[in-house]
């Protein structure tokens, strides 16, 4: 592992981000950004591009070519709930959950 980025408390679930991890772990970074840019349709590209962006531009300030690395561990983990109520019929209330997530990134050398 050359480089670990964390991305905390994104707005959004992490079994709705999964599928995307899911299509970039192990492939190489140039190969990843560019499958996440033609999903331009699903909301949390964007958001993957741009961790996958930070951990580029950390590894460029010790002078690493981005055509050498590769994604060897990118994960999506339940962060903590927002919870709000909302009204209903009758004069009730009902629960809402806003979901947040943590999404990990570790980059590495292709040997």
């Amino acid at each position: 592992m050359l480089t670990q980025v964390k991305l905390r408390f994104v707005r959004g679930s992490a079994s709705k981000m999964r599928p995307l991890i899911n299509l970039v772990r192990g492939k190489g970074v140039l190969e990843a950004k560019n499958i996440l840019s033609a999903l331009d349709d699903r909301r949390y590209s964007k958001t993957i591009i741009k961790l996958i962006n930070s951990a580029i531009s950390n590894l460029k300030a010790k002078g690493l070519n981005q055509k050498d690395l590769y994604i060897s561990k990118i994960t999506a983990d339940n962060g903590p709930v927002w919870k709000r109520f909302r009204a209903a019929s009758f004069g009730r209330a009902t629960g809402i959950l806003k979901r947040t997530s943590h999404i990990k990134l570790e980059l590495d050398l292709r040997r």
